[in-house]
């Protein structure tokens, strides 16, 4: 139940898409109930979580990353919504307020990067341990929030 984040990772198709698509929901909950602080809190507290719940879910089986245990997809995609929570934290904007083209960004690019695995991500990924599972959705969420930071604030000076 902890890996599967409550039997989200069973839907189909794609569950890593629908973990990162649930994670959303949960970071503006996290971010209107404590700003920034909470939602990094909360992300710092699922990782070992996800080691522990992983290495629970793989103890006898050869598959290291089964498909259902999405708790890495929900610390990764927190993760990439990291600069859109602390900006808007930073700044004091209204805590329920999530503008949509942060997120939306944040989970299209957290998708891509965790789908295609490049450099750092793929690296963690052939680790064969829960540390590789959860590390792999880690990085690709950091990737996620520098390049939606980034075109954050391209966004805004083109506005401005």
């Amino acid at each position: 139940m902890v890996a599967t984040m409550g039997g989200i990772g069973r839907l189909r198709p794609g569950p890593g898409t629908w973990g990162s698509a649930a994670a959303v929901p949960m970071a503006w909950v996290l971010h209107g109930l404590g700003g920034f602080p909470l939602l990094a809190l909360a992300t710092v507290a699922i990782v070992p979580l996800g080691v522990w719940s992983l290495a629970r879910m793989t103890t006898g089986s050869a598959d290291h990353d089964p498909s259902e245990a999405v708790i890495d997809e929900v610390a990764g995609m927190w993760v990439a919504l990291w600069p859109l929570s602390g900006g808007l934290w930073w700044i004091g904007f209204e805590p329920w307020a999530f503008p949509w083209p942060g997120w939306v960004g944040a989970f299209l690019a957290f998708r891509l990067l965790d789908i295609w695995k490049p450099g750092p991500v793929g690296w963690a990924d052939r680790k064969a341990t829960p540390w590789g599972v959860m590390l792999d959705d880690l990085i690709a969420g950091a990737l996620a929030g520098a390049l939606v930071a980034v075109l954050g604030a391209l966004a805004h000076l083109v506005l401005v």
